[in-house]
């Protein structure tokens, strides 16, 4: 159930976990400075090879802890089947009047799983049809909703590397968005519960995240860094947004 509430930044995920991987360092970061941060996946993930969707609801549930969310849904598409089309359209723009978000932060355009990139289209689709007066939706007691269109829309990194448009110092996060990760006891850690080792279970799988923030990291003279990618251009107020590093 969406709880109706205003967010400053969510986080839309095709998996339970996407959101963790891609962008939980910046949604820890926004949250210590006082921002109301969210989080909705799309999915229960129920075709993963590990777990259940009853361990995924746990897994997702303490890993929002860790973050420090003020509001998590699942909107209960079918994982590896759900479509960019006008009813899972409709379905996030729901979701996107119900959260008023500022920014939103979801899956990449294209990557080695297909849903990731299904995802990505769907949610860059949904938030601008969201600002539409005349795309109709209706809240749980059957209001209809005002339209609204998030202010930015960001894609972060997956499986693929894109070369980042913005990147962001995660540095004093990594420890908490780490912890987040590893709240999916069953799909990144091979030794516990049942099931056989997959492409993501294995210690190599994390050890290649934390290369990543700090290959990242590196780029702009910082230890732990997530980048992200924008269609639309980044503006800012003044020069004091960009981390001063000799690089």
């Amino acid at each position: 159930m969406l709880l109706r509430m205003k967010l400053d930044i969510l986080a839309i995920g095709a998996h339970p976990d996407d959101v963790e991987l891609g962008c939980s360092g910046i949604l820890i970061k926004e949250r210590k400075k006082g921002k109301k941060v969210g989080i909705i996946d799309l999915t229960e993930g129920e075709l993963g090879t590990r777990g259940t969707v009853e361990t995924r609801y746990a897994e997702a549930a303490e890993a929002g802890r860790i973050i420090g969310v003020s509001a998590r849904a699942n909107l209960q598409m079918r994982d590896g089947f759900f479509q960019n089309d006008e009813a899972h359209q409709l379905k996030l723009i729901a979701a996107l009047r119900t959260y008023k978000p500022e920014i939103v932060i979801g899956n990449i355009l294209e990557d080695r799983h297909p849903d990731h990139g299904r995802a990505g289209h769907l949610i860059y689709d949904s938030c601008f049809l969201s600002g539409l007066r005349q795309v109709k939706t209706w809240d749980a007691d059957g209001d209809e909703q005002e339209h609204w269109r998030p202010k930015y829309l960001l894609h972060y990194i997956q499986d693929r590397f894109s070369e980042p448009d913005v990147i962001v110092d995660i540095s004093d996060e990594w420890e908490e968005k780490l912890q987040s990760i590893v709240a999916y006891t069953t799909q990144f850690n091979s030794a516990a519960g049942d099931g056989p080792q997959t492409y993501i279970s294995s210690p190599e799988f994390l050890d290649a995240i934390t290369a990543r923030a700090r290959l990242l990291g590196k780029r702009i003279g910082v230890k732990y860094a997530e980048g992200f990618l924008s269609k639309k251009n980044i503006g800012i107020h003044s020069l004091d947004a960009l981390v001063l590093q000799e690089t």
